[in-house]
């Protein structure tokens, strides 16, 4: 116990003295005064991961046809909101290297938003922890993948991290480039929850994955050549980056395979235009089977009799 003890006052004092290099301007900032906050919502958003489909297992699913509508679209108002902020105050304003630029903890108005607009992609990355809710209580457990749990705790847990320390620099491109890409898949499944009659326009859903792996890619190659050139931006950020990238590419590009290519996963718009191509066929055999030639009522035998309308030999059948 002493050793665990000691090894535990080890890690706060360590935690104590990154402290003194983190970011001053967002220390009071909501959620980011401590990281408990962070770690204990992403236990519980865990828990529910383990819990919720053993308690909805006996439980109707829950419509959550409004909700959803309501919710994508939220997350395409916020993620559009942060990129126009991103793009407007470092590439426009402040004229940010997207190779290269480097870590400033100024009060400068347009750094000042940035931080903010930073602030608002940590929080999207909670908010958008509700996709996982909504799966369970729709009762669509096989959404519910290592990938899909992986991707939503990590990227919340680690933004703590970001913004607690690097709220700006090389940060901004990235956050920039997820939140555009965020417009365009919640977009999908926003036009997705307002009906069938949407499913027509929404035959790119394959098409957000590569975009979404395109991005880790051009990240990746950022991350490294900022090393090798060695931009004035913290190194252990870029390493930690790209570990973290390369297990998202590798994670992206096994689900593409297996949803795309082997076809595993059939993509929830192609499962409903088989579906509803099967049903059109056996309406369309039935219609057939009903049908009139030349005016006369179809006819079908019983025990080698014929029955014509419903009557037997003549007789009306009973």
């Amino acid at each position: 116990m002493d050793l665990i003890q000691d090894k535990l006052n080890e890690t706060y004092n360590y935690y104590l003295y990154t402290l003194t290099f983190s970011d001053p301007r967002v220390a009071d900032w909501f959620l980011m005064q401590s990281p408990l906050p962070t770690i204990a919502i992403a236990i519980i958003y865990l828990l529910t991961v383990w819990l919720g489909p053993k308690i909805m297992a006996k439980r109707e699913a829950f419509d959550l046809h409004y909700f959803m509508v309501f919710y994508n679209f939220s997350c395409v108002l916020l993620g559009a909101h942060i990129v126009k902020e991103l793009f407007y105050c470092a590439f426009i304003q402040r004229k940010y290297n997207i190779f290269c630029q480097e870590m400033v903890y100024s009060e400068d108005e347009y750094e000042y938003r940035i931080a903010k607009a930073l602030w608002w992609y940590y929080f999207s990355k909670g908010y958008e922890l509700l996709d996982t809710i909504i799966f369970i209580l729709r009762k669509k457990n096989n959404q519910v993948t290592f990938l899909h749990v992986y991707h939503h705790t990590s990227m919340f847990v680690l933004w703590w991290i970001g913004m607690k320390w690097v709220a700006g620099g090389m940060s901004v491109f990235g956050s920039m480039l997820n939140s555009s890409i965020h417009v365009i898949m919640y977009s999908y499944y926003g036009l997705s929850a307002l009906g069938p009659q949407f499913y027509k326009y929404l035959w790119w859903k394959k098409y957000l994955t590569v975009i979404q792996l395109a991005q880790f890619f051009v990240c990746l190659v950022l991350a490294v050549q900022s090393i090798y050139f060695q931009c004035q931006f913290y190194l252990w950020m870029q390493y930690a980056f790209l570990a973290y990238g390369t297990s998202l590419v590798l994670l992206f590009a096994n689900f593409y395979v297996h949803a795309y290519i082997k076809k595993e996963r059939l993509p929830k718009m192609d499962a409903a235009k088989n579906v509803g191509k099967q049903q059109n066929g056996v309406s369309a055999r039935k219609s057939k089977n009903r049908a009139v030639g030349n005016g006369h009522q179809a006819k079908r035998t019983r025990n080698g009799q014929t029955v014509t309308n419903g009557k037997l030999n003549g007789k009306k059948h009973k």
